[in-house]
């Protein structure tokens, strides 16, 4: 028989170092790394939750903060390494997007979209947005940002806020808008983006106030200072009026120049202050009680002893049906008038866990935890 020419041989070597070259290549790649699925639309489900509601489904998820997690029949969660979509009325999960060789920085759901950031070495450097309903990648890009930042978000804007400073970036078209750097000798104890603009609670060396500072959201021009004069101040929330929580209570500043509004009202309690806002109403749970407190002039419209904050879809103003809000009060959720909290409709619930988000979306009313999500019906 005879052997092949020499040439054959060597290019039949050189095919085979490439072929596994290009396996080791691929198996420390980003693609191999990806697990990502798609779904088809879900749609909010019909019906409102019954008289009595008992948990139907839980799931683990981690947060650097409460935040909305509810949108077109989806709830999203987070773990270590990604974020999947679950669907509101069985649980059962509808998409996924995980990276075994990234570590999930921090996450956020604004408009149709999530809006997710991780970590391959140092920093959180990979940012991407996907669609809540199905999982469908919108964009892709590389960010530089601190692995210690944090994302919030509201219309339009995603704010993503570290000690030193601040960075906004288009959810739609993944542009970087602005960045602003904390101001020398200061360090931003708190930041948010809400329909005011972007506001940070600064300290600095030699005064002996924090400070609150508002920015344009889309073009980040500084629009207000205003000296906080409770030391002990915590951001809480931004929407129309910027909400501080410290020992006096709670207060509100104007959106336009920042001006305190009315005297600080409600208990803040130890536990940290959780806000929202629907129109011209700032919905505060703070030591036990929710109170809806008027966001142009501070003063508390109505309030009743509370277990949870009520919330609503990212992409909507509106918490529920008409003008009535999801309150958590124990043994119960309780649909609300937003703007007398008169009862409207009662709804049993014996096993409600305390100090959650909770959003109703038709029969199911979802609560929000820092570590797990809990589904009623």
């Amino acid at each position: 028989m005879t052997r092949p020419p020499l040439r054959v041989w060597v290019w039949t070597a050189a095919v085979i170092a490439l072929a596994v070259v290009a396996a080791l290549l691929w198996a420390g790649s980003d693609a191999a790394a990806t697990e990502s699925t798609t779904a088809a639309p879900a749609g909010v489900p019909d019906g409102t939750p019954a008289g009595t509601v008992s948990a139907a489904w839980d799931a683990p998820t981690s947060t650097t903060g409460p935040r909305p997690a509810v949108h077109a029949g989806r709830v999203v969660v987070a773990g270590e390494h990604g974020v999947r979509a679950l669907d509101v009325e069985t649980g059962d999960e509808a998409w996924r997007y995980t990276r075994a060789n990234a570590v999930l920085c921090d996450w956020t759901l604004v408009g149709s979209l999530v809006v997710a950031v991780f970590r391959t070495e140092d920093r959180c450097d990979e940012a991407l947005a996907l669609a809540a309903d199905t999982g469908v990648r919108a964009w892709t890009r590389n960010v530089d940002l601190r692995s210690d930042m944090t994302l919030s978000s509201t219309d339009g804007i995603v704010l993503a806020a570290a000690p030193t400073g601040i960075v906004t970036i288009d959810p739609v078209g993944d542009a970087i808008r602005w960045r602003q750097a904390a101001p020398e000798g200061c360090r931003l104890d708190g930041a948010d983006v809400g329909a005011a603009g972007v506001v940070v609670l600064q300290r600095c060396r030699g005064t002996d106030a924090p400070q609150l500072r508002l920015f344009d959201g889309y073009g980040g021009s500084a629009l207000w200072t205003r000296d906080v004069l409770d030391d002990s101040a915590v951001l809480a929330d931004v929407d129309r009026a910027v909400t501080v929580a410290g020992d006096a209570g709670v207060q509100l500043f104007a959106g336009a120049d920042g001006a305190p509004l009315g005297t600080p009202a409600l208990s803040a309690g130890e536990d940290p202050v959780l806000v929202t806002g629907v129109g011209d109403t700032a919905l505060v749970l703070a030591d036990g009680e929710l109170g809806a407190l008027d966001q142009t002039s501070g003063t508390v419209r109505w309030q009743v002893p509370a277990t949870g904050l009520p919330t609503g879809p990212a992409d909507a103003k509106t918490l529920a049906t008409g003008t009535t809000v999801p309150v958590a009060e124990g043994d119960a959720v309780v649909l609300r008038d937003l703007g007398t909290g008169v009862e409207q409709s009662r709804s049993r619930a014996p096993e409600l866990p305390p100090d959650a988000l909770v959003t109703v979306a038709g029969p199911v009313v979802v609560l929000q935890l820092p570590d797990r999500v809990v589904a009623h019906r």
